[in-house]
């Protein structure tokens, strides 16, 4: 069983929800994103993402657009993230997953990629602009090789495509909480809910929320119905905010503590 699995097992168990805090890698530097990922493992994560900078972000609104820039600026690569994967396994035992975009992934080979993946501790990859169909060897690479493609469902999903999701994706699935690009909003869609209960109708595999989770209230909600919540844009968000790089680690810290309390008591 992969980090994955036993973590949604263990949270079950528990009767608790799972979080997933994100950190664009490289942003502003490789230095900081390995200060986030040991500071959202002790902050009480259960798994951390950790994104692949791209220059055209398809899924992803302003403040990750912004992100994956600097990143990009100062340099960061797909190569120099799994080496800092390598650098940071040995000290977090939580499932690590990276999501990005198709290009860099194909760029550096399907195959070669995977093994790199497995080799340094990647549990699982997330490819938002990749479906099954046309992801099938890319994905038989990385399942191969213990490491989970997770795939994405939306509201828009049909019934017979989300069931075949369901089926396919390893780890959990993500379930994308609104029509539109990622970025924290004030208000949560009235219909994620049957969305989600949609999934369950058709299998039992964990399903994470994410996609404009931005409070504690809404996390709160969200972890009535969902396995899992991904928040990305409201902790970049919280980071921009501040100058200082020690006060960026403490308060995204401190709200991925924020938001793990409401999920563990839920």
């Amino acid at each position: 069983m992969g980090r994955l699995s036993e973590c949604f097992r263990a949270l079950r168990s528990k009767g608790e929800r799972g979080l997933l805090p994100f950190v664009t890698a490289g942003d502003p530097d490789l230095e900081l994103t390995e200060a986030l990922v040991l500071s959202f493992a002790e902050a009480g994560a259960d798994a951390i993402e950790i994104g692949v900078p791209f220059s055209d972000p398809i899924a992803d609104g302003p403040t990750i657009q912004r992100s994956s820039q600097r990143a990009l600026a100062a340099k960061t690569s797909l190569r120099r993230i799994v080496e800092l994967v390598a650098r940071v396994r040995p000290k977090v035992d939580l499932p690590l997953v990276l999501m990005g975009y198709a290009n860099p992934f194909f760029a550096m080979g399907e195959e070669r990629f995977a093994a790199i993946a497995a080799e340094v501790g990647v549990d699982g990859v997330i490819c938002p602009d990749l479906p099954p169909e046309e992801g099938e060897v890319f994905y038989a690479a990385l399942e191969s090789r213990g490491v989970d493609p997770i795939l994405l469902a939306a509201p828009t999903t049909s019934a017979e495509r989300l069931e075949m999701l369901a089926k396919r994706t390893r780890g959990f699935l993500y379930y994308v909480a609104l029509t539109g690009v990622t970025g924290a909003r004030s208000a949560i869609s009235s219909d994620l809910r049957e969305g989600v209960a949609r999934v369950r109708s058709v299998s039992d595999v964990p399903v994470c929320v994410g996609f404009g989770v931005s409070t504690p209230e809404q996390a709160r909600e969200i972890a009535s119905y969902a396995d899992g919540i991904v928040v990305a844009s409201a902790i970049i968000d919280r980071m921009e905010r501040v100058e200082d790089r020690s006060e960026k680690v403490d308060v995204a810290a401190q709200f991925v503590s924020d938001l793990k309390g409401v999920l563990r008591r839920g």
